[in-house]
């Protein structure tokens, strides 16, 4: 019986073993040992979180570069490729599911735990004054003064949808394999998000020194810079996926049939752009 499958879908490329799975945990364990040691006054902690860092970062440079050289020298055809993308989507899907759990405690605390609190009968209250208003820092939290929405924010929302769309015209360029578009689509998506951390780090700058919104401003402190910091993290790393597939665009890489690793950092650009909005929505504006 003759098989009518692709020749490409009847390979698999197998790879050898490696060490760096296992040298990935080493750098892991230092870096949260490291940690640990720190937050407990431990003098060797900083540098322990050091070497782990410097552990991770020499696994990472190394372990998908030769994942690269593989891919160039053609090793990789259709099954990997839908592997890939398989993978970048339930790795997405989990990001999805982390800041989701963070929406939902600020769902929480604002619509269930600050009106409880305040609806409680003064006899039975800790806090007889405390009002079912928010921005709040709770019955305990330091005084504050919360951050607008129409200054930095709104700045960076422009930014941050901007790139978006620069993204989205580099993607054009390479499918009608314009490598001048391509490559200026990039590279703008790449300054507009650098532009939007170095805005992120003067609103930290401001609300730490001039409003009095820190980490100890009580549940909105907590929830803001929790939302904010970890998406301010995703764009650090996906500014970082940018430079890398940007690099790579300049010596040639990709053509117009094959091209996951541009494919699958766009996609998690625009699921960073989609969570902003969110925050924009609900941590600054409402």
């Amino acid at each position: 019986m003759t098989s009518h499958t692709s020749p490409h879908l009847q390979h698999y490329f197998v790879p050898q073993p490696s060490p760096y799975p296992f040298i990935l945990s080493g750098g892991m364990f230092l870096l949260a040992l490291g940690f640990i040691l720190k937050m407990n006054a431990f003098a060797p902690g900083p540098w322990i979180m050091l070497a782990g860092a410097m552990v991770i970062l020499f696994v990472v440079y190394n372990w998908f570069g030769k994942i690269i050289g593989e891919n160039q020298s053609g090793s990789y055809k259709e099954w990997e490729d839908q592997s890939f993308r398989y993978g970048m989507i339930w790795f997405i899907a989990s990001e999805v599911a982390f800041f989701a759990a963070f929406f939902g405690a600020l769902f929480y605390v604002r619509n269930i735990s600050v009106p409880a609190l305040a609806g409680m009968d003064p006899a039975f209250s800790l806090w007889k004054d405390f009002t079912a208003v928010w921005p709040s820092a709770g019955p305990k939290g330091a005084a504050f003064t919360p951050m607008g929405a129409w200054g930095v924010p709104a700045l960076n929302t422009a930014l941050l949808l901007s790139s978006g769309a620069t993204l989205t015209w580099a993607h054009w360029g390479l499918l009608k394999n314009n490598r001048s578009q391509l490559n200026l689509g990039l590279l703008l998506t790449i300054v507009l998000g650098v532009t939007f951390l170095g805005f992120q780090a003067w609103e930290y700058h401001h609300a730490y020194t001039e409003l009095g919104l820190t980490l100890g401003a009580g549940v909105y402190g907590a929830t803001f810079f929790m939302l904010t910091g970890f998406h301010g993290f995703h764009v650090t790393l996906g500014a970082l996926m940018l430079m890398v597939v940007y690099g790579r665009c300049l010596k040639g890489h990709f053509t117009v049939e094959r091209h996951f690793a541009f494919e699958g950092v766009a996609w998690y650009w625009h699921f960073v752009d989609v969570v902003w909005l969110g925050l924009f929505i609900l941590v600054y504006w409402l």
